[in-house]
């Protein structure tokens, strides 16, 4: 539980503060603001993607060709972080932000919830994320009992290292988008303990890499919008004001796991992408609007001073 609690907070720092260090960071330096869609795209193809791959083949050696148990990928894990902790004390630099704007936690979270109140596309970015994320976390703790549903001895290192290898490629698509767009054995389902992975198995594996291909187009594009939808002072704060539903669908989903068989779980998930879908259609409409004004203004203005000629 201790564990938990203190993963969430792990988490919620993980996206939100570096997205908002590395955004005030690119602003403070003058950069050019396309650069950004340029940046979360390798951030994603080389962070979350290349070093997720080796990590999984990683953890996958510790546990099976070392054989050090299943908790040796943690404790491995913690080691990195540390030696993360070590470079980003000593070489990166703080964003302290505006010393007069400094507010307490309450304050903060109002502020957050005006925004969100008094702007649509924040709201409609905010329910986009709630609703995917929560998809993608549900789909993190299924994947492994919806591939092994007899217990079957699958590599799941070697499997997450094929997930991460989609959500490289997606993102990959990503940047093109925006800047403008492991080998597996079939064999027939296993009744017993221990053996491979099953036909309908490998078929769930297509679907969850075509799934971790939009991932990977979800994170760069996600990041994009938060950085020009949301407003510096409050991105933080309205970043984790959003991941507080997240987190209460991802504790219910897990509460009630045993009450439901897996496929309704993830006709939930889909529901929820699909909805998701529909609020991206409208923030794009928005968007477009609004960018569209200022031409329409201009017009108006001309037509309004032009001379009239009889």
């Amino acid at each position: 539980m201790l564990g938990r609690i203190l993963g969430g907070i792990a988490t919620s720092l993980l996206f939100s503060a570096f997205e908002s260090w590395l955004v005030a960071e690119h602003n403070k330096r003058g950069f050019e603001q396309q650069w950004l869609s340029v940046t979360f795209s390798k951030a994603i193809f080389l962070g979350n993607g290349l070093v997720a791959i080796l990590s999984g083949l990683f953890g996958n050696i510790l546990v099976d060709s070392v054989s050090l148990g299943p908790v040796a990928p943690f404790d491995a894990a913690a080691c990195f972080l540390a030696i993360g902790m070590a470079i980003i004390l000593s070489s990166w630099t703080e964003n302290y932000g505006d010393p007069s704007e400094n507010k307490d936690l309450l304050t903060q979270f109002k502020g957050a919830a005006a925004a969100i109140t008094s702007d649509e596309k924040i709201a409609l970015l905010g329910a986009i994320q709630s609703l995917f994320e929560g998809s993608m976390y549900t789909f993190v703790f299924l994947w492994t009992p919806a591939l092994s549903p007899n217990e079957e001895d699958i590599p799941h290192g070697f499997i997450f290292a094929t997930f991460m290898l989609a959500s490289m490629l997606g993102s990959s698509f990503a940047s093109r988008l925006m800047a403008r767009s492991y080998r597996k054995i079939l064999v027939p389902p296993s009744k017993v303990k221990g053996g491979s992975i099953s036909f309908s198995g490998s078929i769930q594996l297509i679907g969850f890499c075509a799934f971790e291909a939009c991932v990977g187009i979800f994170w760069p594009s996600i990041m994009k919008m938060r950085s020009q939808y949301i407003p510096e002072e409050a991105r933080s704060t309205i970043m984790n004001f959003f991941r507080i539903p997240l987190n209460i669908f991802v504790c219910v989903v897990l509460y009630n796991v045993n009450a439901f068989p897996i496929t309704v779980m993830f006709g939930m998930c889909s529901i929820f992408l699909f909805v998701a879908s529909i609020l991206q259609r409208r923030l794009m409409v928005i968007a477009e609007r609004q960018k569209s004004r200022p031409q329409d203004n201009e017009r108006d203005i001309e037509y309004e001073t032009e001379p009239l000629h009889i």
